[in-house]
């Protein structure tokens, strides 16, 4: 998974659960702030990354990443999500404990930091 689509699954999942309405997330791995607008509501994603230049919509278990081209599924249960990014063929998982974020991209096998 792209460096950037991971810290706008970090946002995502923060903002679905609930444990942050903020517009940025510190990516540890690439330690630097990006920057998603947009919106996240109970229904749907529209956010938009400014870093890549891409925006990322849909359900929050469909959504669809406008700059790859490619669909990512994630399922969300409590403080735990996993999924699977059709752009690159591989699952991630992770989970989220108040205002951090930590995902297991299975394509680069390690864990990736995010505060949100």
């Amino acid at each position: 998974m792209h460096d950037n689509l991971r810290a706008v699954i970090a946002n995502v999942v923060a903002r679905i659960s609930g444990h942050s309405t903020n517009s940025a997330v510190y990516d540890h791995t690439q330690a630097k702030h990006i920057h998603v607008s947009g919106s996240v509501s109970q229904t749907s994603v529209h956010v938009y990354d400014h870093d890549r230049g891409a925006h990322v919509s849909g359900s929050h278990s469909q959504l669809y990443d406008h700059g790859k081209g490619a669909h990512i599924s994630l399922q969300l249960r409590g403080a735990q999500f996993n999924g699977y990014d059709h752009g690159t063929g591989h699952h991630y998982s992770g989970n989220i404990r108040s205002r951090s974020v930590t995902i297991y991209d299975h394509q680069t096998g390690q864990h990736h930091h995010y505060q949100v």
